[in-house]
C-alpha cells in the first residue's frame, strides 16, 4: 500500500513538472529552423510508362474481387493501353501519368480500365503508386460515376 502511494506521488509530481514546462510561450521559428531540412517536395516527374502498371493492376484486381466480393473474376489481358494525360494540372502538384486501356476478364467481357501512376504514391510515399478503376466493376463506388473520378 505504501509503495502504491509513493508511486502515485511520483507520477503526480512528474505530471506537474511536464505540464509546467509546456505552459511556456510559443515562439516563431528562428532562421535556422526555417531552413533546416524543410526543403519541400521535389517532384521530378519521372514516372514509368503505362505498361509498367498492368501487372500490378491485374494482381490487385484479383485480390480485391476475391477478398471483398467473393468473386473469381480475374483480368486475363490488356489491349489498347495508352496515355491520356501527363501532369494535367499545375507543375507544383504531385506528378501523375493518366492512362486508359481495355481489359479482358475471365467472364469474357472487355471492359475499360482507367488508371494513374503517381510519383511518391507508394506505401509510405515510397516509390510509384497506382490508382485504377475498371468501368462497371467499381462496386464500392470509389470512382463513380463510371470511373470518371479516376481520369484527369
Amino acid at each position: 500500500m505504501r509503495a502504491l502511494s509513493t508511486s502515485l506521488r511520483l507520477a503526480a509530481v512528474l505530471g506537474l513538472m511536464f505540464s509546467a514546462l509546456s505552459l511556456g510561450e510559443a515562439r516563431a521559428a528562428n532562421p535556422l529552423e526555417l531552413n533546416f531540412w524543410l526543403n519541400g517536395p521535389r517532384y521530378d516527374g519521372r514516372l514509368a510508362e503505362c505498361d509498367w502498371a498492368l501487372q500490378r493492376i491485374t494482381r490487385e484486381f484479383g485480390e480485391k474481387e476475391f477478398s471483398f466480393w467473393n468473386s473469381s473474376l480475374r483480368i486475363t489481358g490488356f489491349a489498347d493501353v495508352h496515355e491520356i494525360a501527363f501532369r494535367p494540372w499545375a507543375s507544383d502538384n504531385i506528378p501523375r501519368r493518366y492512362c486508359t486501356g481495355r481489359a479482358m476478364l475471365t467472364d469474357g467481357k472487355l471492359r475499360t480500365v482507367h488508371f494513374s501512376i503517381i510519383e511518391d504514391g507508394g506505401f509510405a510515399s515510397y516509390g510509384q503508386g497506382v490508382e485504377w478503376c475498371v468501368v462497371g466493376l467499381d462496386r464500392n463506388w470509389a470512382y463513380n460515376p463510371a470511373c470518371r473520378a479516376a481520369k484527369p
